[in-house]
């Protein structure tokens, strides 16, 4: 890849960044389309990021993925908000259009495209979403916009998984439990989709589990979980092994990446290179 003063700019806000795997692939995507841009890690500390968003506009970027912790904060410095991170109450993306900056949330759909991909159909399914968090909100509005039955939102704190659940119960029959109640064992018994929205499982501390009671379960409840690292959590493992319908995570970071990808470029996202890119990443990582 040649970066010259014509390679159109976009990257990646948050702090820290790590060892984010986006870089590797929205470059490959960029490589195998031949499209002249480049994809940068953009560490940016929270004092800074009202510098960085006019940043990115007074460099010419075309736009930047946002990422923990600004995916809130960032809203205020943009000049407008589309209605994908109206409803979820976050950005994860920004483009730059004519000088302004737009801000959109790819996450709620690209987890709704990532359980299309595996042959799962949210419409009409009741959904058991695990945590409070971010993730578990976009994961709500998703289904929300998917056309969802109902969605439980389950938390260790009641009162978090009630407010998460206020925010969207005027649009969708949405409501929040905590784990250890009978409501949320009845909700489960009552799932078409159950959702791990918590780092729990996550690398390294990969043996931990969300508190799923797998015999209140349907045979035909999908068991999905957000955590992608390790790709087959002892929550999805457990699920295979129980003979139910199992999606992991990193089918929801490729499509959010390929929608940010989209609205960035106008062009259709090489989600197979995409994947290649990300389990390689993965690999070298551990």
């Amino acid at each position: 890849m040649e970066i010259t003063a014509k390679t159109k700019k976009v990257g990646l806000f948050g702090w820290p960044l790590g060892h984010s795997l986006s870089p590797v692939m929205h470059n490959a995507a960029f490589a195998v389309t031949g499209l002249d841009y480049v994809y940068l890690p953009l560490p940016v500390a929270p004092e800074f990021l009202a510098q960085a968003v006019e940043g990115i506009r007074a460099l010419g970027f075309r736009g930047v993925n946002v990422t923990i912790p600004h995916k809130i904060a960032v809203m205020e410095y943009l000049d407008e908000i589309d209605s994908s991170a109206k409803l979820v109450g976050a950005v994860n993306t920004i483009v730059v259009d004519d000088g302004r900056l737009i801000g959109y949330n790819t996450d709620a759909k690209g987890y709704i495209r990532s359980l299309k991909e595996a042959g799962v159909n949210a419409a009409g399914k009741s959904a058991v979403i695990l945590g409070a968090g971010g993730a578990a909100r976009a994961v709500v509005a998703g289904f929300i916009e998917a056309g969802a039955a109902s969605v439980v939102v389950a938390a260790r704190d009641k009162s978090k998984a009630g407010n998460m659940a206020n925010l969207f119960s005027a649009s969708a029959p949405v409501s929040g439990v905590s784990w250890d109640s009978e409501e949320f064992a009845a909700a489960l018994a009552n799932a078409g989709i159950v959702v791990n929205a918590t780092p729990l499982g996550m690398y390294p501390e990969t043996k931990k589990q969300p508190p799923v009671e797998w015999d209140l379960l349907q045979s035909s409840t999908v068991i999905s979980d957000l955590v992608y690292n390790p790709l087959i959590t002892s929550f999805l493992a457990e699920g295979t092994r129980r003979g139910y319908t199992v999606v992991g995570g990193e089918g929801m970071l490729i499509e959010q990446g390929a929608l940010a990808f989209e609205l960035w470029t106008g062009s259709k996202a090489p989600t197979k290179i995409m994947r290649q890119a990300l389990l390689s990443g993965l690999n070298n990582k551990n």
